[in-house]
């Protein structure tokens, strides 16, 4: 469970640079909580650092309020890369996290924009080819991994939609696809300015199971709304709000610190 969350939530909660970025060391800091109904039912806190060209970042994610009764979830996530022009390039992203007794981890390792190695803990099942899209050596070329896919490079809030992500999650690559939504402001503590908003159009390419109904129901019914805001004068454009439909209800992401701290 925790591992589509990680490619679609925990990558709601991080901030990148860009080449733009000033050679001096700066830092960001964001919390967020995950909510449904109004009820909290995770928290995540991320910490990046990055000079020059060399981003590094960490974070932690956690069940919590009535969430920790029925799956008491914790994990701890890393990513690290470089960037090159507008672009990102990760170099290794892993994720650790335990769900009551049950430990996993993930381990991507990238060179050149395409992945390299992949390492899940426990080994996946052994799928069955009738109903399985396997991955093929093109699905893992040009990818963002679960840190780095929804954080938006761009020259000004005109131009963080209307662009396609790839993302790869150790498992499963899906198209995030960003359209035009809205304009706005926002005031948490930290930031206080304007937010552009995009719909988040989210589509399995490999990796997945056919007619696996949660994946289904993102790909056609759910709404996916997401909210950024410049990442102090770094050229990035991190989420500071997200809404994701889901069969129980609105799952809201929502920051309570949205922060450079250098």
């Amino acid at each position: 469970m925790l591992r589509s969350c990680h490619a679609l939530l925990a990558s709601l909660a991080v901030a990148l640079p860009t080449a733009t970025s000033a050679a001096t060391p700066q830092s960001f800091k964001g919390e967020y909580t995950v909510s449904v109904h109004g009820f909290s039912v995770a928290k995540a806190s991320f910490s990046s650092s990055y000079e020059g060209d060399a981003y590094s970042i960490e974070g932690s994610v956690s069940s919590a309020g009535l969430a920790t009764i029925f799956d008491d979830t914790r994990g701890t996530v890393s990513s690290k890369g470089k960037i090159s022009g507008k672009q990102l390039q990760p170099q290794a992203f892993r994720a650790d996290y335990k769900s009551g007794d049950k430990a996993s981890m993930i381990d991507i390792q990238f060179a050149n924009g395409a992945v390299t190695a992949t390492k899940v803990v426990p080994a996946p099942k052994k799928r069955n080819p009738k109903n399985w899209i396997p991955l093929a050596a093109s699905h893992l070329a040009s990818v963002l991994d679960p840190m780095a896919a929804t954080v938006i490079p761009a020259d000004s809030l005109d131009k963080v939609c209307g662009r396609t992500v790839k993302l790869y999650d150790g498992e499963m690559r899906a198209n995030l696809t960003l359209t035009y939504e809205s304009k706005g402001s926002t005031s948490v503590r930290g930031y206080e300015g304007d937010t552009v908003t995009c719909r988040l159009d989210f589509e399995p390419v490999a990796g997945y199971r056919k007619n696996r109904k949660s994946l289904d129901y993102l790909r056609k019914r759910s709404r996916i709304m997401v909210t950024f805001a410049p990442v102090g004068q770094t050229g990035v454009y991190a989420p500071i709000h997200a809404t994701v439909g889901t069969k129980i209800g609105t799952l809201t992401v929502s920051a309570e610190r949205f922060e450079a701290t250098d």
